[in-house]
């Protein structure tokens, strides 16, 4: 594929099967990680990027090459086999894959390399989408997003190379299937971000984190709370959304 495309523009989409279930892992990698079968799709995949990145560099197309690491999802929780956690961890957010709410199975990781361009070490703390690659990639290839209809998502070049400073998303929906479970709200004036949920998952067991006896969250039915007023949260001072707001502690 390099060495026909090495010369002119290309576009290489990668969709790795890695840390995902059933979490298939070569030979190679097995028993390689302290951290069981997770840990080893984990170094497989680091690996297979590393070779990418590896063949990039070697045919000097590093400086002129934007690279973007994303995941789909959070970690799913409810993957195990006995004792052993199949489905990752999402640190300090709550909840994982499948709820559309809460923020651990919606904030995913974003990496972005391009050495000719964007300089190194930088972290930009804004709400960008998945939605976004879209119209970056046609802004890169020189092209227009289509004018007949809404596009959702924006460029993040502007965001990355820092002649502008706040993401132009100031709503974000989040999804449950069909269901709108949550919306963020990122406030240009004073760049907080809010998120208010109208329904969250019935976690089993209670206070778990997840929904282990169902073996994943459902969007809808008994299997959620609806919230009338919604629950509402300052994710730029909570991001583990531990404490909903209240009229009584935040009048504003």
């Amino acid at each position: 594929f390099y060495f026909r495309n090495k010369h002119r523009p290309f576009l290489l989409f990668v969709s790795l099967l890695h840390v995902h279930t059933p979490l298939i892992t070569t030979e190679k990698f097995q028993g390689r990680s302290r951290h069981g079968l997770y840990g080893d799709n984990v170094e497989e995949m680091d690996w297979m990027v590393g070779k990418l990145l590896h063949v990039i560099d070697k045919e000097d197309l590093k400086n002129n090459t934007f690279i973007y690491f994303a995941s789909d999802h959070g970690g799913f929780l409810e993957a195990r086999r006995g004792n052993s956690q199949l489905g990752g961890w999402n640190g300090i957010y709550k909840g994982g894959k499948g709820m559309g709410g809460w923020e651990g199975g919606i904030r995913v990781p974003g990496i972005v390399r391009w050495p000719g361009v964007l300089p190194a070490g930088t972290v930009i703390d804004e709400p960008t989408s998945l939605m976004d690659i879209y119209p970056t990639v046609v802004q890169l290839a020189g092209g227009v997003v289509p004018q007949d209809r809404v596009v959702d998502g924006h460029t993040l070049l502007p965001l990355l190379r820092g002649t502008v400073q706040h993401s132009r998303h100031e709503f974000l929906f989040h999804y449950c299937g069909a269901f709108l479970h949550a919306v963020r709200w990122h406030q240009k004036d004073s760049g907080t971000v809010w998120k208010a949920h109208y329904a969250t998952p019935v976690f089993q067991p209670e206070g778990s984190g997840a929904c282990f006896r169902r073996g994943i969250c459902p969007c809808s039915g008994d299997g959620v709370t609806r919230h009338d007023p919604p629950l509402l949260f300052n994710l730029s001072q909570d991001p583990s959304e531990a404490n909903p707001l209240s009229a009584d502690t935040e009048p504003l």
